[in-house]
């Protein structure tokens, strides 16, 4: 029983046999991640560069492009050498640190989004308290917080998970989750379950419950104020808006996919899913806050336009 509860290997099982289309998967895949790795960047760049975007607001935004470029580098590294094998057995160690990697990622979204909320709030529901409330000290203990609550509370899910006798290695996958490998124990799980929901509650259902509040209120002060109020508060909460509902609803299949058969759903549509919670939000993030927010494109376009005189120059 010893040899057969601790299995050194995990089987991704979602992995569809492409044949020769694997290639083509395999590059278009890596243009991807490339560009997400590009897009974000930019935005991490542009931010820490210019000092006009040295704001709470921009902060926040930059802190959300590496937390992208952190979860899509835990899940793109495996994936890419996986579309390419003939087999999909990653070691136990490396699947609970993927498990780790793409959990935490996923807090650190949901809180991070929670703490924008937050600001956004206070500017408009109580701008003559903004810079009172939301000082450089606030910014710094709310960014440490979003970083190391979900650290802490993700370790202990992936610990008790890494404890568990386990009797299969099959994840019904394209990479680890911490679920499917809870059900593969052969003992009861009910402290992984009652942990699980703790963590799950303060790290995804707390601050989507938070961010919600935060627009209800701000939807009932934009109902007393003139037009023009409520089209710049649009202008400056709309790819906050934008972000929260992709990451919501991106979030909502990746649970729904872990409580239903997927051997009854097309493999492809399976897998489109599933890619959905670690692939869009990375994409999205940086075209929204780069395209939607007047100060990031306005110094990306100065950022742009100083360079092109650059290259003209060294090519003479």
């Amino acid at each position: 029983m010893e040899n057969s509860t601790f299995r050194p290997y995990f089987n991704l099982t979602m992995f569809v046999n492409l044949g020769n289309y694997r290639y083509l998967a395999f590059v278009l895949c890596l243009l991807l991640y490339a560009f997400i790795i590009l897009a974000n960047l930019v935005i991490r760049v542009l931010i820490s560069r210019e000092k006009t975007l040295h704001e709470p607001m921009y902060i926040f935004i930059m802190c959300l492009s590496i937390n992208s470029l952190y979860g899509s580098a835990g899940f793109f590294f495996r994936f890419l050498r996986d579309l390419l094998s003939d087999t999909h057995l990653i070691p136990r160690t490396a699947c609970f640190a993927q498990i780790y990697v793409i959990y935490t990622y996923a807090s650190y979204e949901l809180t991070l989004l929670g703490i924008m909320a937050y600001d956004r709030y206070v500017a408009i529901c109580q701008p003559l308290n903004y810079h009172n409330k939301i000082t450089s000290k606030m910014v710094s203990k709310l960014v440490a917080f979003a970083w190391i609550y979900p650290g802490f509370s993700v370790a202990a899910c992936v610990y008790l998970a890494s404890r568990l006798p386990l009797c299969g290695n099959k994840i019904p996958k394209v990479f680890c989750a911490n679920w499917p490998v809870v059900k593969l124990s052969c003992t009861s799980t009910v402290i992984n379950n009652l942990v699980g929901m703790l963590v799950s509650t303060s790290t995804v259902f707390l601050p989507l419950a938070f961010v919600m509040y935060t627009y209800v209120r701000i939807i009932l002060i934009c109902r007393k104020r003139s037009s023009e109020f409520k089209s710049k508060v649009i202008q400056n909460c709309l790819p906050h808006i934008v972000t929260f509902v992709n990451y919501s609803v991106t979030v909502f299949c990746d649970v729904a996919l872990s409580r239903i058969d997927l051997e009854a759903l097309n493999p492809f549509l399976a897998i489109i899913l599933s890619l959905e919670f670690v692939v869009i939000p990375p994409i999205v993030n940086p075209l929204v806050y780069g395209l939607k927010l007047p100060k990031i494109r306005k110094c990306l376009l100065n950022m742009l336009s100083c360079s092109e005189p650059e290259r003209t120059n060294h090519k003479k």
